[in-house]
Order: C-alpha cells, then sequence, then structure tokens
C-alpha cells in the first residue's frame, strides 16, 4: 500500500491516462484521455452520484465531476465542468459546444460496445465554450489521496 491508497488503485492508475482538475470552488474533475481511459472512468471510477460531461457527437474525453457528500454542484460548476469536456474533444477550438450532462448512474456500457462506447438512460446537455483556464490541473493520484484524508 502507497499513503493511504490500495494496491489495486496504484495498479489501475498506473495502467490509465486521467487528467485531473481543481475547480475554484474545490470540486474535482477527472478526464480520460483515450477509449480504455474512457472505459475506465465511466465504468469503474464514477460513483453513482457524480456528474458525467461528454461532447454531443463528436470524438473526446468523458469527464466526471466528483461528487461532494451532502453538497449539491451550482449551475456555474457544472457548466465548468462541461467546459472541460468541451476542451477535451474535438470541438476544442469551436465558439459554442453542445455537452452531455447527467448523473454517472445514467450512464452504461451496452454489452458488446466497442472500447470507450457508453448509453445515456437520461441527461441534458449544456451549450459552452470549450476552456480550462478557470481549473487548477492536478496529478490524479494527488487527486484520489485527498478524497481519501
Amino acid at each position: 500500500m502507497i499513503g493511504a491508497l490500495p494496491n489495486w488503485l496504484v495498479l489501475s492508475m498506473v495502467k490509465h491516462r486521467i487528467f485531473a482538475y481543481e475547480l475554484p470552488d474545490g470540486w474535482k474533475v477527472f478526464a480520460g484521455a483515450t477509449d480504455a481511459d474512457n472505459d475506465y472512468l465511466s465504468t469503474e471510477l464514477a460513483e453513482p452520484d457524480d456528474w458525467w460531461f461528454h461532447s454531443d457527437g463528436l470524438a473526446g474525453s468523458h469527464v466526471i465531476l466528483r461528487a461532494n457528500p451532502d453538497q449539491e454542484p451550482s449551475r456555474e460548476t457544472l457548466r465548468q465542468a462541461a467546459a472541460i469536456a468541451a476542451y477535451h474533444s474535438k470541438a476544442r477550438n469551436a465558439g459554442i459546444v453542445p455537452v452531455h450532462c447527467t448523473k454517472a448512474r445514467f450512464v452504461k456500457k451496452p454489452r458488446g460496445a466497442k472500447t470507450g462506447t457508453v448509453q445515456l438512460s437520461k441527461g441534458s446537455v449544456l451549450e459552452v465554450r470549450p476552456d480550462i483556464s478557470f481549473a487548477v490541473r492536478k496529478q490524479f493520484a494527488e487527486s484520489l489521496t485527498d478524497e481519501n484524508e
């Protein structure tokens, strides 16, 4: 065991490339770098109450806004997480990008679907500009260690 992290979690972090950010109000956001990372993020790392984001109709990262116990994210926090999803998509240099937003419990991987493919059973679409300038980039392992403290 390294620090407060179990060995299985340390091993999974080595295998996956996840971008980690902290928003100005302290919320944590994670984005996958590849289809395999997106699968891991959406099907293993995400908790049911986390928020899930993905650009509409374009290739891009699955993005998770980590839920805080007993606190709902503000509309601005949701928009910031959506802006990170737009930034980590093929629409990075576009003006306004539609981004799907839902709770992770409504994201499922269909049986036999290719890596990185999911289906949503519920959600909404936010229109945002791709941006990460407001977020602080963190190390993925550091972000998870902070959760365990």
